[in-house]
């Protein structure tokens, strides 16, 4: 085991986060202008570091955030693990009362321990948990000392939980911005988050927006 440096963001925006609807794994979208513009303003400002391997999901929207550091030939690996959660029957449509009062309801399941409760064919959090579990277990034994991930909101929740050595009770606690940057220390098996949900980057191009 290695000690390393990890920096995990957030994709950029997608048309479907812009009109409300769910995209979950099973719908992959592709970013939008403005995640565009947020994926060129977050390689700008770390294009400097070193990374030596970048890590994705399977889905295109993790793909076109860090493309400008893929395409300089930075290594890229793709992992199913770090896929989006499994919104099941929601996946694809825009959210409505009924989809919110499922939702709200899930929440309540999952921040008292039920972690078993799912849309109906969804994905349950006990199953996000144990396959980002995998995930992290898999992190820990890589022997690079600089990391790049790029995943998705619900699993990056998710991930934080099990990075923090917290219950997944506590998923909802950990905000995600799209780009949003979480910079993680890795000594031996701890993890040291020295920032969280970090959108320093877009500074710039909100101000070029105005």
């Amino acid at each position: 085991m290695s000690n390393k440096t990890i920096y995990i963001v957030r994709h950029g925006e997608t048309d479907y986060n812009r009109k409300g609807i769910v995209q979950g794994q099973g719908v992959d979208t592709s970013l939008n202008e403005l995640g565009r513009k947020q994926a060129e303003a977050f390689f700008k400002h770390y294009a400097h570091l070193p990374f030596e391997t970048i890590i994705t999901s399977k889905l295109q929207r993790t793909h076109q955030t860090v493309t400008p550091f893929i395409d300089r030939g930075t290594p890229w690996e793709q992992f199913h693990e770090i896929n989006e959660i499994d919104w099941g029957i929601h996946e694809g449509k825009r959210g409505n009362a009924k989809m919110q009062l499922n939702y709200k309801e899930l929440m309540k399941n999952w921040e008292t321990g039920n972690f078993d409760a799912r849309i109906p064919e969804g994905e349950s959090a006990a199953e996000l948990g144990a396959r980002v579990e995998q995930f992290v277990e898999h992190l820990k034994k890589r022997q690079e000392s600089l990391l790049l991930v790029c995943a998705h909101g619900r699993t990056m929740r998710a991930l934080m939980c099990v990075l923090k050595g917290v219950s997944l009770t506590e998923m909802n606690r950990f905000h995600h911005s799209n780009t949003g940057l979480w910079h993680v220390k890795q000594q031996e098996y701890r993890f040291e988050f020295l920032t969280e949900n970090d959108t320093t980057h877009l500074e710039a191009f909100q101000l070029e927006r105005l």
